[in-house]
């Protein structure tokens, strides 16, 4: 069974920085592209970040310049760094990871529980 597990949400005031963490468990033997989605209330999940197993990073464009995704493929783990964070950053984050379980090519996408990122004004 793979889990994915964030954490580093809170409340920050507008300007402020935060980073999230998500970490990768069980039973894993490869780990393609990892993302970083968001949802704010009553809007659609959108994509933040993409970082490949070889570091290549995409960003959306409302966090080009403020946030930074980041691996450790060493602890399974990816980061967000969010810096210069804005009211309009406030929402739920998700991470995402497609993982390949044995020596296929089969990858299976999991997905974490989600960490509340609220931003004040």
């Amino acid at each position: 069974q793979v889990q994915l597990v964030e954490s580093g949400g809170g409340l920050v005031a507008a300007g402020g920085s935060l980073r999230l963490s998500c970490a990768a468990s069980g039973s894993i033997f490869s780990i393609n592209d990892m993302r970083w989605y968001r949802q704010a209330p009553g809007k659609q999940r959108e994509l933040v970040a993409t970082i490949t197993s070889g570091g290549s990073t995409k960003y959306e464009d409302s966090v080009k310049g403020r946030f930074t995704i980041s691996r450790d493929n060493a602890k399974n783990t990816v980061y967000l760094q969010m810096n210069s964070l804005k009211p309009e950053d406030t929402a739920v984050y998700y991470c995402n990871a497609d993982i390949g379980l044995d020596l296929t090519a089969t990858r299976y996408r999991y997905w974490g529980q989600g960490t509340q990122v609220t931003v004040s004004s």
